[in-house]
């Protein structure tokens, strides 16, 4: 077959192979039977192989897998995967139900949909072609799966629009898959996978594509990261595209005008989840309009206008063999049951939080009894309650000890707390746990730091506070257990590279009481260097709307103290950043804008900006952004459909602006 002839034939192949995939996976309606299918695959391998420059990324044969990597490449999400809200029972949606309705009016719909047991991924599409997909990771970076998403088959290679654009999906194993692997590894004399979704995470990050293509991973798609100028304004609206374009939605979503009708899709759906070829863990509901979502806006964490009903928690019995205590980085001694392996909720359990000293007093849990363990929305194992009929007068009553398991110094409750403190700062424990902080994926980021690696360099004597990590030398590193050259060379890049942070991690890792890392990213907008904070007084930080007096005195006196100017000035000295990188947030006093000083609220949906673009523009002419309207609120701007906040801001007097008012104020500044 001559050149010209066989590109025109790749071309066809591509078109058949592809509508045939999606007719099987997608639709579950094939038009040919498998052995066709394998013919044309077969061709096409054939093809590829006499002529290597037609194959394109987006060939069907590319499901097969392809070489291995030697790692995954780090993605940034443009769009940030954020995690759901929790709900466990009707009180608790009622809830979500009246927050919403607070914020946006009555007015209001939801979508309900099917909870998938699987591993969230986000999936980039240029002109219509599959690009890129990655996991979720810490939501704003995720790891480079693309080869392995490819060997799902209900993943269009090719959309059937030229579309540029970001869809999120939940990739899962089905529970027919689940079991043939299981089958498999039991032969083979392996472990089985404990759950379906530990088995699709596990397939999903194998160097090796060609073992993910065994797996028969599926996939549903959820959602469109970004609409842009689409013209969609729903997520109904939203799913409905995504099946146009070719992708697999779950088929069982409801559409609910009150939260009477969700509930009887819950209860529906719990009774019946058992049947699904698939697992669920809940429930996932979302308000409707795009431009709802976008006036309830979002905590640092999850969306103000979606929650997750999880289903009720397995609860199993097992024996209380011990009980361990744990000291936090902040001192604050945890104890732990340490249980008799059991079953929950799909996952071995062999220890549950037992919270404090109260609990175990309040539940009279003694050493030796039966207990009942279920998993808190499962995921954390806790102990709910003793089978005091169980006891045979062997069981050991608890007692909290009076001084810290590790550093022997004396444990103190400080008034208004339930937990018992260590309040030495040299107490190895709260050292350590500090550090396995200050390495966190949240904050400094440094892959290759796990628990047990930074154990066994406090064990060796190799770091005393976190400046020692970047003394580390890759001499003194391979003398660890399990440290072959390539994980040490990963290991010291990596800290090389956590030099070069934002301001607002560092500030996070460094474990200042009170300073998560929300209020990290805020103080180090504000005061632009570690300099800037190190001289704030107190007055400076309570004029921050997001600062208490909790918060102020904390970091105040955390910077007093000499060993903090101490270990800063190692930093420094090592290299480490110590500017704030991103975007600075204006105060009112160095803005002589309309807008300095005044505290604004967005409602209703705005034709020319987004929400986020009319945030920042109003932030970086000093104005506060906030979410819902108070006495305090000094101007509203609504958009169209403006709700219960237009209302309340006309009752209370407040001024009120147009879009496009607000458009020819901006134009002036």
């Amino acid at each position: 077959m001559e050149f010209s002839q066989a590109k025109e034939r790749v071309k066809e192949l591509h078109n058949l192979l592809h509508q045939y995939s999606y007719e099987y996976h997608v639709l579950d309606k094939p038009s040919v039977p498998d052995s066709e299918y394998d013919r044309l695959l077969h061709e096409l391998i054939g093809l590829e192989e006499e002529y290597e420059e037609l194959k394109t990324p987006d060939s069907p044969t590319v499901r097969v897998g392809g070489d291995p990597l030697s790692s995954f490449e780090k993605v940034e999400h443009k769009t940030p995967m954020l995690s759901l809200g929790n709900a466990f029972n009707e009180e608790d949606l009622a809830d979500f139900d009246r927050r919403v309705r607070q914020g946006v009016g009555d007015n209001v719909s939801y979508v309900c949909e099917l909870k998938i047991d699987g591993l969230a991924v986000s999936l980039r599409y240029e002109g219509g072609a599959f690009a890129q997909g990655a996991t979720r990771g810490d939501g704003t970076i995720g790891e480079d799966i693309s080869n392995n998403l490819k060997t799902i088959r209900s993943i269009p290679l090719r959309a059937s629009e030229p579309l540029s654009m970001e869809v999120r999906g939940e990739a899962y194993m089905p529970k027919k898959s689940f079991e043939k692997l299981n089958e498999e590894k039991l032969e083979r004399g392996e472990e089985p996978f404990a759950n379906p979704r530990n088995a699709a995470a596990g397939s999903l990050r194998q160097l090796d594509s060609k073992l993910a293509a065994k797996r028969n991973l599926d996939i549903f798609v959820y959602s469109i990261a970004d609409v842009g100028n689409t013209g969609i304004t729903s997520h109904s609206e939203a799913l409905d595209k995504l099946e146009q374009l070719g992708f697999k939605t779950n088929p069982n979503r409801q559409k609910c005008d009150t939260i009477e009708e969700v509930y009887s899709y819950i209860k529906h759906w719990t009774e019946q989840r058992t049947e699904l070829p698939y697992d669920i863990d809940g429930i996932v509901i979302k308000v409707d309009e795009f431009f709802q979502q976008e006036e309830l806006g979002t905590t640092a964490k999850s969306p103000r206008w979606a929650i997750a009903y999880k289903f009720p928690a397995e609860e199993v019995v097992t024996k209380l063999l011990d009980i361990e205590l744990n000291v936090g980085r902040t001192g604050v001694i945890t104890p732990t049951a340490l249980l008799e392996p059991v079953q929950v909720a799909g996952t071995t359990v062999s220890r549950a939080s037992l919270h404090n000293e109260d609990l175990i007093r309040e539940k009279d849990i003694r050493i030796g009894d039966n207990v009942v363990v279920k998993k808190a929305g499962d995921i954390i194992p806790e102990v709910v309650n003793v089978l005091e009929e169980r006891r045979t007068g062997e069981e050991k009553e608890f007692t909290m000890p009076t001084h810290c398991p590790e550093c022997e110094s004396e444990l103190v409750r400080l008034e208004g707390e339930v937990a018992l403190r260590c309040l030495n700062p040299k107490c190895p424990a709260q050292i350590r746990e500090g550090f396995i902080h200050f390495v966190s994926r949240n904050a400094m980021n440094i892959d290759g730091l796990g628990e047990k690696v930074v154990t066994q360099l406090f064990k060796e004597k190799l770091i005393e506070d976190v400046a020692d990590l970047y003394q580390l030398q890759k001499e003194q590193l391979l003398e660890l257990e399990r440290m072959g050259e390539r994980s040490v060379t990963k290991l010291l890049q990596a800290i090389e590279a956590s030099k070069g942070n934002s301001l607002e991690r560092l500030l996070f890792g460094l474990g200042i009481r009170h300073v998560g890392a929300k209020a990290a990213k805020t103080l180090a907008s504000v005061f632009h260097s570690m300099e800037g904070l190190q001289k704030a007084t107190k007055e400076e930080l309570l004029a921050i709307d997001e600062v208490g007096e909790r918060m102020s005195d904390a970091v105040i006196t955390y910077f007093e103290q000499p060993e903090v100017v101490e270990l800063l000035e190692e930093l420094r000295s090592y290299g480490v950043n110590m500017e704030y990188k991103g975007p600075k947030l204006v105060q009112a006093a160095d803005s002589d804008s309309t807008f300095a000083a005044k505290t604004v609220v967005l409602t209703g949906k705005l034709e020319i900006l987004s929400r986020n673009e009319a945030k920042e523009k109003l932030e970086a002419l000093g104005a506060k952004v906030t979410g819902s309207v108070s006495k305090k609120t000094d101007l509203l701007i609504a958009g169209e459909d403006a709700g219960s906040k237009l209302t309340k801001a006309e009752d209370l007097g407040i001024e009120v602006w147009s879009e496009q008012q607000f458009i020819e104020e901006l134009k002036k500044q």
